[in-house]
């Protein structure tokens, strides 16, 4: 059995990373002050629903800590609250396995996670260019819902929808853009 109080909140970010990077650690490296920044957010949010889309974040904790052989969630993990990282990651994660499983196809856990990126405005934010003061403005606009009515700036751009997705949670706007790329 792991000692516990031997992890780090570092142990779990790297985890976090393999997620949404796996194989493809070049893009770890390349992104990992926009990663590291995901992580040092919080998730916040006005569409009360959303409030699944953060236990899905603060669940892979306890996914982590048992990963490791550990029976309950790793201390060092359990005064914070989600993360933006952790929310995208879990949305991404949950996708995959409850929607998009495909065998033949392979596990596309991180192709999700990088169109939400993308989405938001972040894809081109590697570490050769990150600015922290403009990411912090895509976040904020991002959390406050001040992207457009179609999701563009949000996590999921739908095109042609005829909702306003600022007023939709985040499990719904997911759906709906499966909906129309399946």
């Amino acid at each position: 059995m792991i000692d516990s109080d031997r992890i780090t909140t570092n142990d779990y970010f790297e985890w976090l990373c393999e997620q949404v990077c796996g194989e493809r650690q070049h893009e770890r490296v390349m992104f990992g002050r926009l990663l590291m920044h995901l992580h040092d957010v919080d998730f916040t949010y006005i569409i009360p629903k959303d409030i699944n889309r953060a236990y899905d974040g603060l669940s892979l904790r306890r996914r982590f800590s048992l990963s490791i052989g550990l029976n309950d969630t790793a201390e060092c993990l359990c005064d914070k609250p989600c993360s933006i990282l952790e929310m995208m990651v879990a949305l991404a994660i949950r996708c995959e396995e409850s929607i998009m499983h495909d065998p033949c196809i392979g596990d596309r856990t991180g192709q999700w996670f990088w169109k939400m990126l993308i989405n938001l405005g972040l894809g081109g934010m590697d570490n050769d260019v990150y600015n922290k003061n403009a990411v912090d403005v895509i976040l904020s606009r991002f959390l406050k819902r001040e992207y457009e009515p179609n999701g563009r700036g949000g996590l999921f751009r739908i095109r042609h929808c005829d909702q306003d997705l600022r007023g939709v949670e985040i499990w719904v706007q997911l759906c709906w853009y499966l909906d129309t790329i399946t």
